[in-house]
């Protein structure tokens, strides 16, 4: 049986994941709102991640999420995450030649959405990806993706690299659970459900009003 890859990311309310954890995590485009998620977290919240890492798995990583964690969870002491994310491998998807140094971490290149589905196949644990937005495109696209376990957190922020950015395909999703912590984030966990479905509340039979409307969106473009 193929394991599942779930994608996990902690998301602002206007589709932001970019630095959720420090301000310095990633200044990239002059990004100046790094640790925006820190101030909400709560029990529920913990108890949802501490559900999540509980059964076995390996992290799916893009290059800079991996640079990111590498830099810290082997420093940290006595935290049971941390020790996980130490000791599985960590899949890394990037085209750099610089060598990974985090133990047990694996180049992935060439063809992506080919090795991941080679990965996926093999016998292992469940993949999660962390972050790493610019993995979604390719593997939404390529129907690789399994489950979505996002945390969306109240806060607008404007700017920043998006969850769900340019190149991430039209998918319908299924509601698989949700609950809301005492800081408002909504926790929620989604499977794709194929197209995305279609209806229409419009008239049978469209008033003038509206057929003139339609010719002034076509002659606008």
């Amino acid at each position: 049986m193929a394991r599942r890859i779930i994608a996990g990311a902690f998301v602002s309310l206007d589709g932001v994941m970019q630095a959720p954890g420090a301000p310095a995590e990633d200044t990239s485009g002059g990004f100046a709102y790094g640790g925006w998620s820190v101030t909400y977290w709560d029990e529920v919240m913990g108890d949802r991640m501490d559900a999540l890492f509980a059964r076995p798995f390996e992290l799916l990583l893009g290059r800079k999420t991996y640079e990111i964690f590498a830099a810290h969870w082997p420093y940290v002491e006595e935290e049971p995450i941390g020790d996980a994310f130490n000791r599985t491998a960590k899949h890394v998807v990037t085209s750099s030649r610089e060598p990974l140094t985090w133990a047990n971490s694996h180049t992935i290149s060439g063809d992506i959405a080919a090795e991941i589905a080679k990965l996926k196949q093999q016998d292992g644990p469940d993949l999660l990806i962390q972050g790493s937005s610019q993995l979604y495109p390719t593997l939404l696209q390529a129907g690789l993706i399994d489950r979505l376990f996002l945390m969306t957190f109240p806060v607008l922020l404007g700017t920043g690299k998006r969850l769900f950015g340019e190149g991430v395909p039209p998918v319908g999703l299924r509601l698989l659970d949700h609950t809301v912590s005492t800081t408002g984030v909504v926790i929620a966990s989604y499977e794709p459900a194929g197209a995305v479905p279609l209806g229409s509340f419009a008239l049978d039979e469209p008033s003038e009003a509206e057929l003139a409307r339609r010719e002034r969106m076509k002659a606008e473009g």
